[in-house]
């Protein structure tokens, strides 16, 4: 079996869970009411786009490790925001337990992948 090129971080498995990920947040979020809709709705909308977005540069900056690695830092971190918004979602009965369980999880394997990428960068850098 051979492997599949990867031309661009849209080819990333991980990218394509994080646009997933937030496309479904944006979806969720619009049921929300409209007093959060600067605070709770647009930080985790925020963040969630941000982590593809940080990838999207890592992936343009991968030639120099520090930059490659200093931008999926970021990804995770936006990452982690996302998770903790999700918290405050459920908590304050805007996302039930069971959604809110299944986004978290994806946060999780998606910061997961992001960890793999940051303790062994070698195989996405450009020699």
């Amino acid at each position: 079996m051979r492997a599949r090129q990867i031309n661009s971080a849209k080819d990333l498995e991980v990218y394509q869970m994080a646009y997933d990920l937030a496309m479904e947040i944006f979806e969720i979020s619009k049921t929300w009411p409209k007093e959060e809709k600067y605070s709770l709705t647009d930080q985790i909308r925020r963040s969630s786009r941000a982590v593809c977005s940080n990838l999207r540069e890592a992936w343009a900056k991968r030639r120099y490790e520090a930059h490659f690695l200093n931008k999926l830092t970021d990804c995770d971190g936006e990452n982690s925001e996302t998770d903790t918004w999700l918290d405050f979602a459920q908590d304050c009965g805007w996302l039930e337990q069971s959604k809110h369980h299944e986004l978290v999880q994806k946060c999780r394997s998606i910061g997961a992948m992001l960890g793999s990428m940051i303790k062994n960068p070698q195989p996405f850098l450009l020699n």
